[in-house]
């Protein structure tokens, strides 16, 4: 509450609010099918999220922005979880939960860019429908097709540029 802001909060906080802007884009729910569900919007939340953290690492600072960023986040979604009637004991554990989901997308979002093991599609098949496969495959070939242009996107994005 009276910490000191760092300089790179304002500018990872601004960069949140312009990345949840973009997870809740309702082509991600209608035209790629990931579910309308609170487990769904965390899903579209922590794949923007990955992909912008993997972005921040680019910078000559971009442990500290990447931080930031995660900060910011997590300072929200908490406030989120209070505000949906999740008691205070039950936040903490939840926060964790998400967190670690996040790692794990990241980790696995990451490899299947940088063409590992398991190909995107079947990256996010595991982890962007809530646990469940797409009803129809369309929906996947646009996620997948979604993704790769917004990785694209972001790479090709000067720093000042991501905010907006």
């Amino acid at each position: 509450m009276f910490r000191r802001r760092k300089p790179e909060d304002d500018f990872a906080a601004a960069i949140y609010k312009r990345v949840g802007e973009q997870a809740r884009a309702a082509e991600l729910f209608e035209a790629c099918g990931i579910p309308d569900t609170l487990d769904g919007r965390f899903d579209a939340l922590a794949l923007h999220a990955a992909l912008m953290i993997d972005r921040l690492r680019r910078e000559p600072d971009g442990e500290v922005l990447a931080q930031a960023f995660f900060d910011a986040m997590f300072r929200h979604l908490d406030l989120t979880l209070r505000e949906i009637g999740i008691q205070d004991l039950g936040v903490g554990r939840r926060i964790k939960i998400m967190a670690e989901g996040l790692h794990g997308r990241a980790l696995a979002y990451r490899e299947a860019l940088n063409d590992g093991p398991a190909p995107l599609a079947e990256v996010l098949r595991r982890n962007a429908y809530g646990g469940r496969s797409p009803e129809d495959q369309q929906h996947l070939a646009r996620l997948e097709a979604y993704v790769r242009e917004y990785a694209r996107s972001l790479a090709s994005t000067a720093r000042n540029d991501l905010t907006k």
